[in-house]
């Protein structure tokens, strides 16, 4: 079975860039140790750094959603709550050849 891919982009309103960012950072570490996380890296857009991406890679749903239900997402979640301009999440199958 394919894994997951998430493909997630948050734009941060600019007078919170930074602690967005911060916030953005503090999950890197714990989401890594996460039961079924394969792949979890944060991009900074070069020429909008109120663009961020992560890209992530799961062994399936249920992996993904328990991240999502984890209790350093939810604090994730409640601390950036209003210094968020934009967020669109995309759950993609790899295609192999």
């Amino acid at each position: 079975m394919s894994k997951l891919v998430v493909v997630a982009k948050v734009v941060a309103k600019k007078e919170f860039l930074k602690s967005v960012k911060s916030e953005l950072l503090t999950l890197i570490a714990q989401t890594r140790k996460e039961d079924g996380c394969i792949e979890y890296t944060l991009h900074q857009d070069n020429e909008d750094s109120a663009l961020f991406m992560f890209y992530e890679t799961w062994e399936n749903l249920a992996s993904l959603e328990n991240h999502l239900q984890s209790k350093h997402y939810k604090a994730h979640a409640k601390a950036v709550h209003g210094m968020i301009e934009d967020k669109e999440v995309h759950k993609m199958t790899r295609i192999e050849l």
